[in-house]
């Protein structure tokens, strides 16, 4: 296993390259180039000037988090084919860079959607929260509940302000797009890019749905083990793979990270590690990495890594808000890094019980 952590970049995140740095046993950067909107290839000199940063900390920067898509892809129009070629030339400047695992998501119109950045629990910390009696037809006030969150000078991924501006137009764009056409569209998109990934030795990492089901009356695809089945047999190639998210999946109690883990270890190119706390109306909250504060199953879900040998990267996925850091919601630096002492303290352990 290698240690990473989720970096918004200079100017764009309060957390620095030097705190990361320490953090016990991190080793890689996971990164994006935030100001680029889906569609926009990511130029050379752009990827090499955050590619400097990273180095001089002595990361590696393997992973990025995320090259989103442009929603004509996902609608499936005639212009997909001008978006697919972009994104095949920015999978090319990236491997110039030694980047080998692009994580994404197929998300129509929302990325991971919460109703509450700033649940308070009982410790006295908040966190993101979902209150599923919130997300009715209309998601105009969750969208501008979250895009008012905002801090200046700090993106949230999947929630730019320019797409929300379109709300209206984005939801009439998908009219009509059921599942089972969004499923056509998404491999569609990986068979177009995979001579590309074959020719750089690039992955791509899907992410699940988050939450795992449907929003909105917005069809999600990849919310459980069929669907992951369906997404690695519909494009059987080693360059179609899984960014694996405990957070995402176990949202829903039926999902079983664990096992996911221990079928598919050999198509999960990178993983998230986050435990989330059921409550019996159907909401959830996200709580620390410890596993008994959860439902998530974070000691299964390391074991299953550890048994697995898995030598990709993990990083801690949204955490706490704790001792008053003022951070991006689930981003803050102090609870990301207590998980990640917590996932040492158990892959340590298995490895000393191993010998």
């Amino acid at each position: 296993m290698q240690m990473g952590f989720r970096w918004f970049g200079s100017g764009n995140d309060n957390i620095t390259l030097a705190d990361i740095k320490q953090i016990p046993g991190v080793t890689s950067i996971v990164w994006a180039l935030h100001n680029k909107m889906p569609g926009e290839v990511w130029e050379t000199h752009e990827i090499a000037q955050v590619a400097q940063e990273i180095k001089a900390y002595g990361f590696t920067m393997e992973v990025v988090e995320s090259v989103n898509i442009h929603d004509d892809i996902k609608i499936g129009l005639p212009s997909r084919d001008a978006h697919i070629a972009a994104y095949k030339q920015t999978i090319r400047n990236l491997n110039e860079f030694g980047v080998k695992v692009i994580c994404y998501n197929f998300m129509p119109i929302f990325d991971w959607t919460r109703t509450e950045l700033f649940f308070p629990l009982e410790d006295g910390s908040t966190a993101l929260y979902y209150e599923k009696d919130k997300i009715q037809d209309d998601p105009t006030e969750m969208a501008e509940y979250i895009l008012s969150k905002q801090q200046e000078g700090n993106t949230f991924p999947g929630w730019e302000p320019e797409r929300m501006a379109r709300l209206d137009e984005l939801f009439a764009a998908y009219q009509g797009v059921t599942k089972e056409h969004l499923w056509d569209n998404l491999k569609y998109f990986l068979e177009a890019l995979m001579p590309v990934c074959r020719e750089c030795g690039v992955v791509m990492a899907i992410h699940p749905d988050d939450p795992p089901w449907d929003i909105f009356g917005l069809p999600r695809l990849i919310v459980d083990e069929p669907a992951i089945k369906r997404l690695l047999t519909m494009v059987d190639d080693p360059h179609n793979c899984l960014s694996l998210c405990s957070g995402s999946f176990s949202a829903n109690p039926e999902n079983n990270v664990a096992d996911m883990v221990r079928r598919y270890s050999d198509r999960i190119a990178f993983g998230h590690v986050r435990n989330v706390r059921h409550y019996p109306n159907g909401d959830f909250s996200e709580v620390s990495h410890r596993d008994c504060d959860g439902h998530s199953g974070i000691l299964d879900i390391m074991t299953a890594y550890h048994e697995c040998g898995f030598t990709g990267v993990i990083r801690p996925d949204h955490g706490r808000h704790i001792w008053g850091e003022q951070c991006r919601p689930g981003y803050g630096l102090y609870d990301r890094a207590l998980g990640i002492m917590y996932m040492w303290g158990i892959w340590d352990s298995l490895e000393r019980n191993k010998k």
